[in-house]
């Protein structure tokens, strides 16, 4: 007599297969920055753009879904950037990732107006970016520390 599988037990196998297959990503690399620019400029709030550059270190691609991030100079909060992209990351390549940031004038210029006569900056992104693959999304926490060469008058 023939036994038949039973679903409950197909199901535990092919989930217990999917999730075994499944690794936790390795963390994005920074690589730099490039088209520093200002696209609006006021007393109150600003505008920043700038193309990030990271490279993924995985054997798979990714998606980048969103990027919720808050941008300290020197330990000042100059701005934030939230923004619902759809960015496709390569494996095992290099990306350029486009943000705005809304930077607050207030609190940059009453805080950071030494540091940005300085040579060289330090700057933290803090926030979470959604990524995933094949529809999938989770997030993850960005915390990120680099000093940056960096001056108004060079």
């Amino acid at each position: 007599m023939k036994q038949k599988s039973s679903p409950l037990f197909l199901l535990s196998f092919l989930l217990l297969i999917f999730m075994s297959s499944c690794r936790e990503p390795k963390d994005l690399e920074y690589r730099g920055f490039s088209n520093l620019r200002l696209d609006k400029l006021g007393f109150d709030a600003s505008k920043l753009m700038v193309d990030l550059q990271y490279y993924n270190p995985n054997n798979f691609s990714l998606d980048l879904n969103r990027a919720d991030l808050d941008v300290f100079i020197d330990s000042t909060l100059v701005g934030h950037s939230a923004q619902n992209v759809q960015i496709n990351i390569p494996k095992r390549d290099v990306f350029t990732l486009p943000i705005v940031i809304d930077l607050d004038m207030k609190n940059l210029l009453k805080n950071s107006i030494l540091s940005l006569f300085s040579k060289e900056v330090q700057v933290r992104l803090i926030g979470k970016v959604k990524l995933g693959k094949a529809g999938v999304y989770k997030n993850f926490k960005v915390d990120y520390t680099t000093r940056q060469n960096f001056s108004l008058f060079r």
